[in-house]
């Protein structure tokens, strides 16, 4: 099982920054990714299509013979995380806790800023969750919508990225927080716009950095941690065919992303 490969899933192009975190801690680790294109955004969906479509996807990558699964999706992450870890039986992590851990750590005045698309801020999982850790903490929420598709459509440092990102933010900003949760793994895609945006002083919180850290101590405690010296191989599932997730791809990875392949994970179902 050590030499078995990591799976992980996101509704599109947003969980290779999970992915690219990964390659940087677990260097030695397979990667097999999900990416489904076809169905992107999550966060517009209910409750109840998101966990069928995270089902789907878990029941092919346990296919392909994975150790564990990184939910790289805030959004299933959400609202069927839960749900996974009951009926699957292999370590399942998500984002959300990864996230409010690092935000408490950071926060210097207790006010945390959490943005994420409208299922993500809807199902209250991160205020839950930060609330839980520390009562006291104040909270301000923010759905963002148009992130992902901007992200999708490759539009990372344009103008009307800018414009977006100030009117969702300005009540953010307008609240002082000092630590804002980047809620959704296409948002590390706009760091320097939402950076620029919200000012010094305020610590942007990358669950992409923080689950792979996670990920690794899960691994080390289960015995499945691979650290032997070896070609590596990382494997790329979508749902349709995206030219936006390749160039993104190749840009954050620093490589060419050799194995591409088309599949219909609703076949799982």
């Amino acid at each position: 099982m050590k030499d078995s490969p990591i799976g992980i899933f996101d509704s599109g192009v947003g969980g290779l920054t999970v992915v690219a975190e990964v390659i940087k801690k677990l260097p030695f680790e397979d990667i097999i990714y999900f990416g489904d294109v076809a169905r992107t955004p999550y966060g517009s969906k209910s409750r109840e299509t998101v966990t069928r479509f995270s089902k789907e996807i878990t029941r092919f990558l346990i296919g392909q013979g994975v150790k564990l699964i990184i939910v790289a999706c805030n959004t299933a992450s959400s609202v069927a995380l839960d749900v996974l870890k009951k009926e699957f039986d292999l370590p399942i992590i998500g984002v959300i806790r990864a996230g409010t851990l690092a935000a408490l750590q950071a926060t210097e005045n207790n006010k945390v800023g959490v943005i994420g698309t409208s299922a993500t801020i809807a199902s209250g999982s991160y205020v839950n969750d930060l609330k839980s850790l520390a009562p006291h903490i104040v909270v301000i929420s923010q759905a963002c919508p148009l992130f992902v598709p901007l992200v999708e459509e490759g539009w990372t440092n344009h103008r009307v990225t800018t414009l977006v990102a100030k009117e969702y933010l300005s009540p953010l900003k307008d609240n002082g927080v000092d630590a804002l949760i980047l809620g959704c793994t296409h948002y590390p895609f706009l760091k320097p716009v939402i950076a620029e945006t919200m000012g010094k002083g305020v610590r942007l919180i990358d669950s992409a950095i923080e689950v792979a850290g996670m990920t690794k101590e899960i691994l080390k405690e289960k015995g499945l941690l691979c650290e032997e010296n070896k070609d590596t191989a990382r494997k790329f599932y979508l749902s349709d065919t995206s030219t936006n997730f390749i160039e993104l791809g190749e840009r954050l990875l620093g490589e060419k992303m050799r194995v591409i392949t088309r599949v219909d994970v609703s076949e799982y179902a």
